[in-house]
């Protein structure tokens, strides 16, 4: 599944290109609790077609309502600049849009964006830019530039600025059955997913389909995929001769997650094999993650998986996982009580 940001701007900009009337919405800011973050957008064509969102649904239906035809629907799509609406200002209106308690919500509608400049904006995210997108609120008017690094939206009397990165990614190396849960999963949570796996034998029976194959050995792979901030390194072979070279090329580059299966027997001894013969040492080791994942007494793949990627999420999103969450000190915790 690709970046949800990017699949909204190119729908809206074919609607545009198409002559079909559309309007742009995203999130500006929000108060309390708010079903979708600052920046969300979604894309509404004067027909009813909707992609993207900004709630659980039922902002979506009154914007329908409002500004579409849809199911003989009264609404109309103005022209003009941009609008400001807020939702949810009220516990009725709260209760009436489905926002949690408490929970206010303001977006900007953009009507008829210029087609012109979603094409370029679109184009250089397709081709893996980060970008930046202003809007002038008195009249509407659009301009994109490369960003030099994400930034949260912005927005003031005068203009909206927004940045729009390309989609985060994920290596994995080694193909079997964890692999493709894991990879299922960072799809569609918007990862665009790569396996490295240099034994055929493995990569015979991979079935997850979206996922791009490559079957370089995986240092090298981890070389070509030339990590950034928006990317994650996972091994998952147990195989220190494919693992621990990878691992060292990937806490060589900005990958905000870099770790490897295993129990924390073997987390040790993997970190002992790279400080005795790769001349490591354990602050060089502290990105290293694992065992990965957080504690929730999986056993099974999938349920192997889901705690990975749960641990991947939360470093994305810069949440600290509490100790208790940890692996090793729920293990021991456990251990302990039995």
């Amino acid at each position: 599944m690709e970046n949800l940001d990017v699949m909204v701007l190119r729908t809206l900009r074919d609607w545009r290109l198409a002559g079909r009337r559309a309007l742009l919405t995203t999130v500006v800011r929000t108060w309390g609790s708010s079903p979708r973050p600052v920046g969300s957008i979604m894309a509404l064509a004067e027909d009813g077609a909707v992609v993207g969102s900004v709630s659980g649904g039922c902002i979506e239906d009154d914007l329908i309502a409002r500004y579409s035809r849809a199911h003989g629907a009264d609404g109309q799509l103005p022209s003009g600049p941009p609008t400001l609406v807020k939702y949810g200002i009220t516990a009725d209106e709260a209760h009436r849009f489905g926002l949690p308690c408490g929970g206010t919500l303001e977006l900007l509608l953009e009507f008829d964006p210029d087609p012109a400049s979603l094409q370029a904006l679109v184009e250089k995210l397709e081709a893996g830019r980060l970008m930046q997108r202003t809007v002038k609120l008195a009249d509407g008017s659009a301009t994109v530039a490369e960003a030099a690094s994400p930034a949260e939206l912005s927005v003031d009397a005068v203009q909206l600025t927004n940045t729009y990165g390309p989609e985060y990614r994920m290596l994995l190396i080694g193909a079997g059955q964890l692999a493709e849960y894991l990879s299922t999963m960072a799809l569609f949570s918007g990862f665009a997913v790569t396996l490295c796996d240099p034994r055929t034998e493995y990569r015979a029976g991979w079935s997850v389909a979206g996922v791009k194959i490559t079957t370089e050995m995986p240092d090298d792979a981890v070389i070509a995929f030339r990590p950034d901030r928006r990317s994650c390194v996972v091994a998952l072979t147990h195989d220190p001769k494919l693992d621990d070279l990878a691992l060292l090329e990937a806490l060589e580059t900005d990958a905000f997650y870099v770790g490897a299966i295993g129990s924390r027997r073997n987390a040790q001894a993997r970190r002992e094999r790279m400080i005795e013969h790769f001349d490591q040492t354990p602050e060089s080791l502290q990105r290293l993650r694992g065992p990965i994942g957080i504690y929730i007494g999986s056993k099974t793949p999938p349920e192997i998986a889901v705690s990975v990627m749960a641990e991947i999420l939360a470093v994305k999103n810069a949440v600290k996982l509490p100790r208790e969450t940890d692996v090793a000190t729920a293990k021991s915790a456990a251990a302990a009580e039995a």
